[in-house]
Parts: C-alpha cells; sequence; structure tokens
C-alpha cells in the first residue's frame, strides 16, 4: 500500500508542474493584464497618502490613477520615466491631503485630478499625457 503513494504524489507534482508551465506560456501568449484594450492607457500600482489630525493619524487616503498618452513616442517617455512621475504624484498627495482632506467629508477629486495633472505636466514638460482617476478612497482608522 506504501508503494503506490509516492507514485501518485509523483504524478500530481508532475501534472501540477505542467498546468504551471502552461499558464506560464499563456501569459506571456496573452500578455499582462491590462484594465483596457486601449494601447494609450498606462496603469500605475496606487498612490497612499496619511491623513493627519494634528499629529495624530486618522487614516489613510488612497488614489489610483492611470494615464491616457496617445503618443507612442511621450508613452515610451514615460514609462522611462515612471519614479520621477511617482515621486511629483505622492509629493502632490501628500500636500494634498495635509491641506484639504478632513476624516468628516469627501476628497475634491476635481481639485486632486488638477494638481495631478499639472505634475504630469511640469515633469514631462510637455503636454499630451491626461490623468485619469481610477479610484479616490479614504479608510480611516478605528
Amino acid at each position: 500500500m506504501a508503494v503506490p503513494a509516492p507514485a501518485v504524489a509523483a504524478e500530481g507534482a508532475a501534472a501540477s508542474q505542467k498546468s504551471g508551465e502552461k499558464a506560464k506560456k499563456d501569459d506571456k501568449k496573452n500578455g499582462p493584464h491590462k484594465m483596457t484594450p486601449s494601447e494609450s492607457y498606462l496603469g500605475m500600482d496606487p498612490l497612499y497618502s496619511s491623513i493627519l489630525e494634528g499629529n495624530r493619524p486618522l487614516g489613510l487616503l488612497m488614489v489610483g490613477i492611470g494615464l491616457d498618452i496617445p503618443d507612442k513616442e511621450l508613452r515610451d517617455r514615460v514609462e522611462r520615466d515612471m519614479p520621477q512621475l511617482r515621486d511629483a504624484y505622492v509629493r502632490s498627495l501628500m500636500a494634498f491631503t495635509a491641506t484639504n482632506v478632513r476624516s468628516w467629508r469627501q476628497p475634491d477629486v476635481v481639485a486632486l485630478a488638477d494638481r495631478l495633472q499639472t505634475a504630469t505636466d511640469r515633469i514631462l514638460n510637455k503636454k499630451g499625457a491626461r490623468v485619469l482617476l481610477a479610484q479616490v478612497a479614504i479608510r480611516l482608522n478605528k
């Protein structure tokens, strides 16, 4: 009875490895997951900023953004300069959170989008990359 169990386990491991290899091949075929089929859309990881009242943290402001960049050359430049853009976004988001975000009201998403667009245009020194807000959320501490 003990002899078939290792064989079954080995067969199961081999099958699991084959399915893992197939999934990797499918990922390579289909490419990375995109939120939209648009070639001009460039998604980003969410940005976070602490909401403070005095010296006490009350929660987090989370902002999900993407960029719509129809110009291929500018899109390639944005991908190359993404660390500078993220730094500008985080700095702008921290300043916005400190001066405009309060725990008892919704943040002004139009003002936030305008700030992020200004930061984008300043870093790129060129217009053509449009900031799109995907999500703005507040998580308050208990």
